[in-house]
C-alpha cells in the first residue's frame, strides 16, 4: 500500500476493486458516464508519458471511461509549451491499443491563447480564441487531429464568450453535431442567466442544448467572488441544476488543489471564494472524519461529493502524480457514516 503523512498523521491506502466507479446518467441523454472522471490537465506537461499512461491505465481498470481535456491544456507549465500538449498524450495512448469506444472523451475550445509569453491574467477573457464559428470549426478539428479520433463524446464551450453572439456560437455547435464530429455539448464556467438563454435559444431553433455544465465546485462553500477566470458554483446554481436535470454539474478542482489535506495549498489566491469562519469549521470537520477513518481529508471530500444527490454530479479530478491519482481512487471504497455524513453536512452552519 502507498501512504502519505500529513500534519504528523500516516494514512495508508490501497486501491479498490474493478468495477469501483460507478455511473451517473447524462442529463437526460440516457448516456450514462462515469461519476468519477479523470483530468488529464496536466499531461504531457508537468505529468511524464510513463506516469500519465500508467494513472490511465488504472483508471480503466477501476472501471472508470469518463476522460477530460482540452486544447489549451497547458501552456502555462513550463516555457515551451503552448497549449495541445494533454491532447497529443491521450491520443498516443489511445494508439497503445485502448479501444477509442471504451473511453467517454471529453475535451474543450474557446480558452486557446495564441501567444502564451503575452497572456496577462487581468485580461485573460479577451486573450482567449473566443467561440466564433471558425474558430470552433478550426479549435475542434485541431482537437481531433491530436487526438487521434473521428469524435469526441462531449465538446465544450471553455470560458463563456460574451462577445460572439449566442446564436452564431450554438449555431456552429449545432453544425459540429450534424456533422458527427460531436456527440455531446457542454459550457463551462458560465453564469446561470446565460445558461438559460442557451437553452431557450436552442428549443426556440432546435439546436442541440448542452447536457453538462463544467464549473469549480468542491466542499466548501463559497463565501467571496465567485467568478474570475472560472465560475465557482454557489448555492443558488446548485438550485438551478436541481431543478434542470437535463444538465448535469461536471466539479472541477474539487479538492482545491489539495488544499483539504495540505494546508500550506490554502494561498490567498486559492481561498479567495472560501474566506470565513463558516469554511474554517468545514476545513476542520473534514479533517476530523479523516482521522477517525485514517484516511486523508482529500479522500473524506472526495467521498463526500460522491455521495451528492441533489444534484447529483460528476467528480473531475485531476491529479499531477500517481501517488495523488491512487489517493483519489482509494476515496472510492471510503464508506462514510450517517454519523460522518451529519458532521459535514451541518458544519459551518
Amino acid at each position: 500500500m502507498d501512504g502519505v503523512e500529513i500534519r504528523h498523521w500516516t494514512y495508508r491506502w490501497a486501491l479498490p476493486t474493478v468495477g469501483a466507479v460507478r455511473t451517473i446518467e447524462l442529463g437526460r441523454t440516457g448516456e450514462r458516464v462515469s461519476q468519477l472522471a479523470l483530468g488529464a490537465m496536466l499531461m504531457g506537461t508537468a505529468t511524464d508519458e510513463e506516469t500519465s499512461h500508467r494513472i490511465l491505465d488504472e483508471y480503466l481498470d477501476l472501471g472508470g471511461s469518463f476522460v477530460d481535456t482540452a486544447n489549451c491544456y497547458a501552456w502555462w507549465n513550463a516555457p515551451g509549451d503552448i497549449g495541445g500538449e494533454s491532447e497529443r498524450l491521450l491520443g498516443r495512448w489511445l494508439a497503445t491499443g485502448r479501444r477509442r469506444d471504451s473511453v467517454f472523451l471529453a475535451t474543450k475550445g474557446g480558452a486557446w491563447v495564441a501567444d502564451p509569453e503575452r497572456w496577462r491574467p487581468e485580461a485573460d477573457r479577451a486573450e482567449y480564441s473566443g467561440a466564433r464559428v471558425a474558430t470552433l470549426r478550426r479549435e475542434l478539428e485541431e482537437s481531433l487531429h491530436r487526438l487521434g479520433t473521428d469524435h469526441v463524446d462531449l465538446y465544450y464551450v471553455h470560458v463563456d464568450d460574451l462577445t460572439t453572439p449566442l446564436e452564431e456560437t450554438l449555431d456552429a455547435l449545432a453544425g459540429l453535431v450534424a456533422a458527427g464530429k460531436v456527440r455531446h455539448l457542454g459550457w463551462s464556467n458560465v453564469r446561470t442567466w446565460r445558461l438559460e438563454r442557451i437553452r431557450a435559444l436552442c428549443e426556440r431553433h432546435g439546436w442541440p442544448a448542452p447536457v453538462a455544465v463544467q464549473q469549480q465546485h468542491s466542499y466548501l462553500r463559497p463565501t467571496g467572488p465567485t467568478g474570475t477566470r472560472g465560475v465557482v458554483v454557489g448555492e443558488e446554481q446548485l438550485d438551478h441544476l436541481r431543478h434542470n436535470p437535463e444538465l448535469t454539474l461536471v466539479s472541477y478542482s474539487p479538492l482545491l488543489k489539495g488544499s483539504y489535506s495540505y494546508p500550506a495549498k490554502r494561498t490567498p489566491a486559492q481561498m479567495a471564494a472560501y474566506r470565513g469562519p463558516a469554511n474554517e469549521a468545514r476545513l476542520a470537520a473534514a479533517e476530523r472524519v479523516a482521522r477517525d477513518l485514517g484516511v486523508t481529508p482529500n479522500q473524506v471530500v472526495l467521498a463526500w461529493l460522491l455521495r451528492q444527490t441533489s444534484p447529483e454530479s460528476v467528480t473531475l479530478i485531476g491529479p499531477r502524480t500517481h501517488d495523488q491519482a491512487r489517493e483519489s481512487f482509494a476515496a472510492l471504497d471510503l464508506d462514510l457514516t450517517d454519523v460522518h455524513l451529519k458532521t459535514l453536512d451541518t458544519a459551518g452552519g
